[in-house]
Order: C-alpha cells, then sequence, then structure tokens
C-alpha cells in the first residue's frame, strides 16, 4: 500500500530529502479533559460588568467588581471559589426580571438592654454586628443595626427602620429572594440581656429571570457544569432542555447542571418528586442559614473538581468548605435523608465541627420511558464517566484518522502493510478501539475489558459506505458505597 503524504507533492523533482512531519500518532494514551463551569446568576442594578455575555471569571473579588459585591452572583462565585479556586469559572449575569418583586422580612426589637453587649444577626449566612448600649431603646438600636446593614458593602439586603422595626429587602428581584434567611445563633451567640427579637420570614419575591436567552449565548462552547440559582419549574424546563441537547450525540458537550432547593423534608421530596432528568443535580439544604445560590455554587465547583481528577469516583465525603448547615434541631436523620435518595435528590452530612459534606451526589433521574423505576442514571458519575468516554474515542479516533480513507477488511492486506497509508478498515478500527479499552481499564473508567472486547461490534454501513458503525458496550466502574456485612458471632 502507498505512504500518503499530506504535504510533500508526488511531482517534486529538485533533490535531496524532504521530510514532512504528522502529528496523528504523537499522543499516546486517554486524553486529558479540560473542564470549564459556568455559574448563573443576578447581577447588582447599574453593575458596570456585561450582562448576558460569558465571561471568565479568575476570582471572587473580580466577580464583585464586574457586578457589584452585594449581587448574587458575585456571592455565587465567593462559595464557589471556597470550592474550588483552580478550576476554570465562568459567569454569565443576569438582569432582574422587569416584571418580578424583591422578597422582603422584618426583624422587630423590642425590651431594654439590661447590659451593654453585641447584637449578632446573620442574614443569608452573612454576620452583621452592631454595639448594644445598656439601657437605651429598641428604636435606637434599631436604627443602629440597620445602619451596620447598610453599611455592608456584601450584604444581599437593604434596610430600612420604622421605631424598632427593621424592614430587610433583598437587592433583587425574584423568587430566590424567599429563601433568604435570617437568624441570631449560628455560633452559640445570644441576644444581651433584656432585649427580644422578633421576625417575618422573607417573602413577596416573584418572577425570577429567564435563563433561556442566557443559554442562547452560550453556543458551541463547551461547559462541564453549571451552577444555576433558579429552582422554578419554568427554568428548570428550559435547563432539561439545553443539557439534553449538549448530551446528544450531535454536540456531545455534556455538561451537568448544579441546582439547590430549600425547604422541609415534605417540600424537598415534593420538589425531588417533580423531576426526572440525568443532568441535573438538586441538593436539599434543609434549613441551612446559607441560601440556595451559594450551596449550589459551591457543590459544583467541589464536585466538578473531583470528577476532573477522576469521573468515576464517588463524591462522598467531600466538604463544602464555608457552608453553614441547619441547626442541631433540624439536621435530618438518616431515615429522613434516604428517601430523599429515592427522589432525585442528593443529602450531605454534618460532622461533629458542623462541617457540611456531600453524603451522596445523585442526578434527578428516576424513572424510565415507561414510568417505571430506574437506576441507570443514579449517580452523578455516571453520565461524567459516560461522557469522559465519548470524548476518549472521539480524540483518539480524529487524532489517529483525521483523513483517512475507508476500505473493507482483506485477506491481502493487514494492519501491518497499511501502517504508513491513510486508511481504516474494520478491523484496523476494532484494533484501535482494543487499544483504547485497555488504556481506560488502567485507568479504572471501565470494567471486564474481555467483555468490553467480544461483545464489540465494527462494520461498515449497508448503504453508506462512506460510514463505519461500531456497537460498544462499555461497564463502567461503579463507586463503593455500601458495605453490609451480617456478623454472625459464636459465643
Amino acid at each position: 500500500m502507498p505512504i500518503m503524504f499530506n504535504e510533500l507533492p508526488e511531482n517534486i523533482r529538485l533533490p535531496l530529502a524532504y521530510v514532512e512531519f504528522d502529528n496523528t500518532r504523537a499522543v499516546s494514551g486517554t486524553p486529558t479533559l479540560d473542564y470549564k463551569v459556568m455559574i448563573l446568576g443576578q447581577a447588582a442594578t447599574g453593575a458596570s460588568g456585561p450582562l448576558m455575555s460569558p465571561v471568565r471569571v479568575v476570582s471572587a473579588d473580580h466577580a464583585a467588581s464586574l457586578w457589584g459585591p452585594e449581587s448574587m452572583i458575585a456571592a455565587q462565585f465567593r462559595a464557589a471559589k471556597k470550592g474550588n479556586s483552580w478550576l476554570e469559572t465562568w459567569g454569565i449575569a443576569l438582569a432582574d426580571n422587569e416584571n418580578g418583586q424583591a422578597a422582603a422580612g422584618i426583624v422587630t426589637l423590642s425590651g431594654v438592654p439590661t447590659a451593654s453587649g453585641t447584637l449578632t444577626l446573620y442574614i443569608a449566612g452573612q454576620k452583621v454586628q452592631c454595639k448594644v448600649v445598656a439601657g437605651e431603646s429598641a428604636a435606637t438600636l434599631a436604627a443602629r443595626f440597620t445602619a451596620a446593614v447598610n453599611a455592608d458593602p456584601f450584604l444581599p439586603v437593604s434596610a430600612e427602620v420604622a421605631a424598632a422595626a427593621v424592614t430587610l429587602t433583598c437587592k433583587w428581584a425574584g423568587l430566590t429572594g424567599n429563601d433568604i434567611d435570617v437568624r441570631v445563633d449560628v455560633y452559640g451567640e445570644e441576644l444581651p440581656a433584656g432585649l427580644s427579637l422578633t421576625g417575618t420570614p422573607f417573602s413577596g419575591g416573584t418572577a425570577n429571570p429567564d435563563i433561556a436567552p442566557a443559554l442562547a449565548v452560550l453556543g458551541d462552547e463547551w461547559w462541564n457544569a453549571f451552577a444555576v440559582p433558579y429552582t422554578d419549574l419554568s427554568n428548570r424546563a428550559v435547563l432539561e432542555y439545553e443539557l439534553k441537547e449538549r448530551f446528544g450525540p450531535l454536540k456531545q458537550m455534556e455538561g451537568i447542571a448544579y441546582i439547590a432547593y430549600k425547604g422541609t423534608i415534605g417540600q424537598t421530596q415534593a420538589y425531588g418528586q417533580s423531576g426526572n432528568n440525568h443532568l441535573i443535580s438538586c441538593m436539599g439544604t434543609g434549613l441551612s442559614p446559607h441560601p440556595p445560590w451559594v450551596w449550589s455554587a459551591c457543590d459544583a465547583l467541589v464536585s466538578t473538581y473531583s470528577i476532573s481528577n477522576h469521573p468515576a469516583r464517588p463524591l462522598q465525603t467531600l466538604e463544602l468548605p464555608g457552608i453553614l448547615p441547619p441547626a442541631r434541631q433540624d439536621r435530618w436523620r438518616a431515615e429522613d435523608r434516604n428517601p430523599m435518595l429515592y427522589d432525585g435528590i442528593s443529602t450531605f452530612t454534618v460532622s461533629r465541627d458542623d462541617k457540611v459534606s456531600i453524603e451522596k451526589q445523585i442526578t434527578m433521574y428516576q424513572d424510565n420511558a415507561y414510568g417505571l423505576p430506574d437506576p441507570s442514571y443514579l449517580d452523578v458519575t455516571t453520565p461524567a464517566t459516560l461522557g469522559y468516554f465519548r470524548y476518549a474515542v472521539r480524540s483518539r479516533f480524529t487524532q489517529r484518522f483525521p483523513r483517512a480513507l475507508l476500505m473493507d477488511d482483506s485477506q491481502r492486506i493487514d494492519a501491518a502493510s497499511l501502517e504508513g497509508a491513510a486508511v481504516v478498515t474494520p478491523k484496523i478500527a476494532r484494533a484501535e478501539m482494543y487499544a483504547l479499552a485497555e488504556e481506560l481499564h488502567e485507568k479504572l473508567i471501565i470494567e471486564d475489558i474481555e467483555g468490553f472486547k467480544k461483545s464489540l461490534v465494527v462494520e461498515r454501513h449497508a448503504d453508506n459506505r462512506n460510514r463505519l458503525n461500531m456497537l460498544a458496550r462499555p461497564d463502567v466502574v461503579n463507586q463503593f458505597n455500601v458495605l453490609a456485612v451480617l456478623a454472625q458471632f459464636i459465643l
């Protein structure tokens, strides 16, 4: 068979030696996939950074300078960079829905402090403090607390005082503001003696931004993970469609979206039961001081960094740094959390020193097309591992055979005689797939290598002679999640 050159012409007559370089055999081993994370969130009103345009964000301070330190998206990046500062992160900032309303809550002070001290409140998980002077009126203290809130550039709320009542209003419009938490006791703080506090939970937030225009500007660029702050069903449907299109065989740009849902056990289970998508992972936050948009951003970075190191490795026990857990009396027990994992909701655990860690990160996929329980896409690592398998196959064959001819297998032509020719036959493709499978097996991406080889089918398309069809059955590596021991003891 002839040796096929890409650049050297056949009709050259000038002597002597000419050397052409070809990199199709230069790369060996499984490919490296560079992971990128996209964070969607709302910008502050009047922010100087671009809206509805992907921006690479190098730090939390960078996000704050673009879209305002008090903005939702800045808080997301602060949480994300705590989760992992090495992954490449991007942001798309959205404006408020012009038809939306901002959520508000009320903190009312009463009583007369009998001793001087400090008033400490946590708003959306962020600490706010002001001094308390013995004998002063509740109205005076409320005015001081209002000033402290408005002086903090990172808080997601503004404050307005009337007598001893302080109205806190979210700085952006939307349903998300209803999830803002206000509380006194996170690290054992207490109100100064003689002082009392009552609160009205945040409510009244309506109409999140529509994420469809933001997803449209992504084009055909590949992001491996998305942190999305919105859990309303309208936006979730848009997100599901976009992720499905990207995951499909025509685009092949799989990405997993991380969201978080705040609510009671019943509310969280009902929300999980309303979904059935293998590319969305929803963490149930319970009654955490931190809002869902902070949880999802941190979760996305922590999970994606582990997946980038090895897509099949379990995510259990990975810490979500900086995330505050619910109060001890509000934490879900094991018998509460286990049903969540049948309802499409990921779970977390809390250590003795109040560190939050992933317990099990799952997708929202629960039933097949017939409505029957289907665990095939239960773990978030499954679509991640399949995505890497596909990327490895694409990389191998496009690298080795970028401009190849396609021929039938022939008894007169073996693979060795075609070494210098840009030719592919079913036998050559099968051998290349065998070699790749061995490498994926060594990398612990797939197992049962012999079963893979036996089931591999490679054949030319009956009607399109320019097409090679392949049937592969990769047995992706599973996770060690449960050890069950029956100890039959002897006396």
